[in-house]
């Protein structure tokens, strides 16, 4: 069994920053990851940052993850396990953890769960034929592969995720044919659906995909028309011929671990689904246990590595570790985070926040 003053789930924006927080107080850290790489969805978002300084604006993904990668590996009180696999968190405060077809232990004395979160997908016919993808598999494709998925694609889903991964497509020399969206607003910020729109394509909002068409693989797809209670209008189908359907309709947050370690879950569909109850120092119900990230809520990446922050120095400070500057670090994160979580966009996430605070 290894021993540990603070192990961290997940190598991605979150568990980085976490990991970088703790071991600048002094704590041991092991970062377990079971990607052969560090910095999660940083690795293939190619887009520039929005917000201050402070929460990287300006800077794009993948040079982001690389530095803290950096930071992260030269740091002598780190361990970083890359492909290695938390199969379990057990009673007794263990994690099971599969490495390179090695299975052993960790006991951490206090631990943080990073593990981000997985896509959603939709239900209608034909959602299982080849080439119906999730947007986070497009990106992958393109951006970390070079990879193009197809020659012409329909995306679903017009937030963020879905109108970033369609520019780019546009970039990579991919046709993006339409992007539909069943609310009756596009959730993405206006800057980024913008540049779609001038590439010349459209975008239907209170429109569904009805189903794909094709036997051996995507030749088309069908979408509608949704009416005010989010029913199909009979006479408004289109048709488009593609041979990708993306589909970017959200992401629901990786809480096995949360689950298996008795955390107390509340389901919150402005946060994405399950999610752990936690004090305002991300502690959850089980003393000892921090969350961070996706995991606790789906929300931006300059969120997610201000919560990791967080989180890691919260953690740290449990087991002693201290600095003069402990409370002023502390603050400057939660003014960060109140900054990238206010005023009209952020009141998604203000309302699914207020649901899960520890009385």
């Amino acid at each position: 069994m290894k021993q540990t003053e603070i192990a961290i789930v997940g190598g991605g924006p979150a568990g980085l920053s976490a990991a970088l927080q703790a071991a600048k107080l002094g704590a041991e850290v092991y970062l377990i990851d079971r990607n052969d790489y560090l910095g999660g969805q940083l690795i293939k978002q190619t887009h520039r940052f929005f917000g201050s300084k402070e929460q990287r604006a300006s800077e794009r993904g993948i040079d982001i993850a690389r530095e803290l990668a950096q930071q992260v590996t030269a740091q002598p009180n780190i361990k970083v396990m890359t492909e290695a696999t938390a199969l379990g968190y057990y009673e007794d405060g263990v994690l099971l953890v599969e490495q390179q077809r090695k299975v052993f232990t960790v006991k951490p004395q206090r631990l943080i769960i990073a593990t981000g979160g997985a896509e959603k997908t939709l239900l209608f016919p034909n959602n299982d034929l080849p080439g119906v993808y999730g947007a986070g598999a497009v990106q992958t494709l393109v951006n970390v592969y070079g990879v193009k998925p197809g020659q012409r694609v329909l995306m679903v889903g017009a937030g963020n995720i879905g109108v970033i991964v369609s520019y780019q497509l546009l970039q990579a020399g991919v046709e993006v044919a339409a992007i539909i969206e069943a609310a009756p607003r596009i959730g993405a910020y206006w800057v980024h659906a913008a540049k779609v729109v001038r590439a010349g394509v459209p975008i239907y909002t209170r429109h569904t995909i009805l189903r794909a068409h094709g036997t051996r693989e995507v030749t088309g797809a069908t979408v509608v028309q949704l009416d005010e209670k989010w029913q199909p209008v009979a006479g408004t189908e289109k048709m488009f011929d593609v041979d990708v359907i993306c589909l970017s309709v959200g992401l629901t947050p990786l809480t096995e671990l949360l689950w298996q370690a008795g955390c107390r879950m509340v389901f919150v569909p402005e946060l994405g689904g399950h999610v752990p109850l936690r004090n305002e120092r991300l502690e959850t119900s089980v003393p000892g246990i921090y969350v961070a990230g996706d995991v606790s809520g789906i929300e931006e990446a300059s969120a997610a590595m201000m919560e990791g922050a967080l989180a890691g120095l919260n953690a740290a400070a449990d087991l002693g570790y201290t600095s003069e500057s402990l409370a002023a670090d502390r603050q400057h994160l939660l003014v960060q985070l109140a900054g990238l979580r206010s005023g009209p966009v952020g009141e998604k996430i203000r309302k699914g926040l207020a649901q899960v605070l520890l009385k």
